[in-house]
C-alpha cells in the first residue's frame, strides 16, 4: 500500500502504520518528523539540496524532513519500487503572486505576468508552472514554427555548400567520395525551438502534472517533433532576442527558468532525483533588483545588479551588493540589498545591518537600504554611531496585489533618490 501525508501535524505515525509513503507535502520552511522512508530515499534526500533530511536517532527507518527556501516538487526513484517517492514543497505566497514576481523579473514591460496566463486556477506550483509554459509555447507557435539557418558539417555523396579541404585530405586520403562539406541549412531545428522542445520534455517528467495540461504538452511536443531536444547534461543552446523571434521571447524566458530549476541527479545504486525547484531567495532578489532598476530609470543615473566591489584597500575582501545606483558622474549614490526574510519579534537579524554597513563604508555612502519580504512596519531606520551612516529597513507585503508591490518599490526608490 502506498499513500502520502502532509506536514500539517509534524508527524506521520498513522500513515506510516498503513505502509510506506509515496510522497510528502511540506510548506516552505516547514518540517515533518518520524516519517517512514526507505533508507535509500532518505539518504538521497540528505545528499541532495531539496530539503534537509536526517535519520531518527532512536527509530530505524524514520526520518525528519525540513524544507527551506526552495519550493516545487521532486521525485526520488528507487530500484525495485513500484513508484517514485515525491516531495512537494508549497510556497508561502499565493501561486499567482509567485508568478507575478517571476514574470516581472523576466520582463518588466509585460509578458506572461499575473493575469496573462491565469495560473490562479491551479492550486499547486507544478500544475501552474506546466500550464504557464504550455500556454506560452502555444502562443509562440500559433504562426508556425520559427525557421532559421543552422551551420552543419557532414560527409556527403554530393557537394553541398563548401568542401572542407583540410578535413577531406585528413580523413579520405585522396578519395573522391564521400566529400566532407560544410553548409548552412534552413530548418526548424534551431536553438529557439530546441529550448522549447526540451522544456516540454522536462515538464512531462515532473510529478503532479494534471491530465489536461499533460495532454496539451503532448500536443506541443507533436508540433515540435522535428526538433532535437537537448540531451540531459548538455548546455542549452544560446539564442539572441531579435525582431524575427519576438513572438518567442516570453516562452523562451519561461522555458529557460523551467530548465534552470530542473533537478536531475543520478546517484550510486540507481537512485535518481528528478523534478523542479524555485529558490524563493533568488526569486525575491531578482524581483526587487529589477523593480528598483525600473523605478530609478532615467535622469542620467544608471544601476548595476550584483556589482562586485572590495571592502579593503588591497582588494582582497570582495563584496557583491544586489543593487548599486550610480550618478551621472559614475560615482555610487545608493545601495540596496534584498532579503527574503520576515521580521521576527526581536526584529531583523543584526548581521544584515553589519553587511549593509560594510557596503556603505566601501562605497562611501551615507545611507543604505535593506528590503525585506515582510515586516511589522513598512520602514524603520538606524543611525550608526560615530559613522554618520543611516541604514533603512523596508518591508514589502507579498500578499498584496502587484500594483501595491510596485508602489512599495517606488517608495524605496524615492528614498534612494532623496539621499
Amino acid at each position: 500500500m502506498t499513500t502520502s501525508t502532509s506536514a500539517g501535524d509534524g508527524t506521520a505515525e498513522g500513515v506510516a502504520a498503513a505502509g510506506l509513503l509515496s510522497g510528502v507535502d511540506l510548506a516552505e520552511y516547514a518540517a515533518v518528523n518520524a516519517l517512514a522512508l526507505p533508507d535509500g530515499v532518505g539518504r538521497a534526500l540528505a545528499a541532495g539540496d531539496v530539503v534537509e533530511a536526517a535519520p531518527d536517532p532512536y527509530v530505524s527507518g524514520r526520518w525528519s524532513l525540513r524544507a527551506g527556501s526552495k519550493v516545487g516538487a521532486v521525485a526520488v526513484s528507487v530500484p525495485g519500487a513500484r513508484e517514485p517517492f515525491t516531495v512537494r514543497v508549497a510556497p508561502k505566497v499565493p501561486i499567482a503572486r509567485l508568478f507575478f514576481l517571476l514574470g516581472y523579473s523576466l520582463d518588466p514591460a509585460g509578458g506572461w505576468r499575473d493575469g496573462e496566463v491565469g495560473v490562479s486556477e491551479h492550486e499547486g506550483l507544478m500544475p501552474a508552472l506546466a500550464h504557464a509554459v504550455e500556454r506560452q509555447i502555444d502562443r509562440a507557435l500559433r504562426q508556425g514554427l520559427l525557421q532559421g539557418y543552422r551551420s552543419a558539417e557532414e560527409s556527403s555523396l554530393v557537394v553541398r555548400g563548401r568542401i572542407r579541404e583540410a578535413e577531406q585530405i585528413r580523413r579520405r586520403f585522396g578519395a573522391t567520395l564521400p566529400v566532407e562539406v560544410a553548409y548552412d541549412e534552413f530548418t526548424t531545428d534551431i536553438a529557439e525551438n530546441r529550448v522549447l522542445r526540451t522544456a516540454v520534455e522536462r515538464l512531462l517528467r515532473l510529478p503532479g502534472i494534471p491530465g489536461d495540461v499533460r495532454r496539451r504538452l503532448l500536443h506541443q511536443r507533436a508540433r515540435l517533433a522535428d526538433v532535437t531536444p537537448v540531451v540531459r547534461g548538455q548546455k542549452l543552446p544560446g539564442w539572441q532576442p531579435t525582431r524575427l523571434n519576438a513572438r518567442y521571447h516570453h516562452a523562451l524566458r519561461l522555458a529557460e527558468v523551467c530548465l534552470r530549476g530542473a533537478s536531475a541527479e543520478h546517484s550510486p545504486g540507481g537512485l535518481r532525483i528528478d523534478g523542479f525547484l524555485f529558490d524563493m531567495n533568488q526569486l525575491f532578489e531578482d524581483f526587487v533588483t529589477v523593480a528598483l532598476r525600473e523605478a530609478v530609470r532615467g535622469g542620467g543615473r544608471t544601476s548595476r545588479l550584483q556589482d562586485w566591489h572590495h571592502l579593503d584597500e588591497a582588494s582582497a575582501i570582495r563584496m557583491r551588493p544586489d543593487f548599486v545606483l550610480y550618478g551621472a558622474d559614475g560615482i555610487p549614490c545608493a545601495v540596496a540589498d534584498a532579503k527574503y526574510k520576515a521580521e521576527k519579534r526581536g526584529g531583523y537579524p543584526d548581521a544584515d545591518l553589519y553587511q549593509m554597513l560594510a557596503y556603505c563604508t566601501a562605497l562611501g555612502l551615507r545611507e543604505g537600504h535593506l528590503v525585506y519580504a515582510k515586516g511589522n512596519a513598512p520602514h524603520v531606520s538606524h543611525q550608526v554611531r560615530h559613522a554618520g551612516i543611516l541604514i533603512h529597513q523596508h518591508a514589502l507585503d507579498l500578499d498584496q496585489d502587484p500594483a501595491g508591490l510596485l508602489a512599495d518599490i517606488a517608495r524605496v526608490a524615492r528614498r534612494m533618490y532623496s539621499a
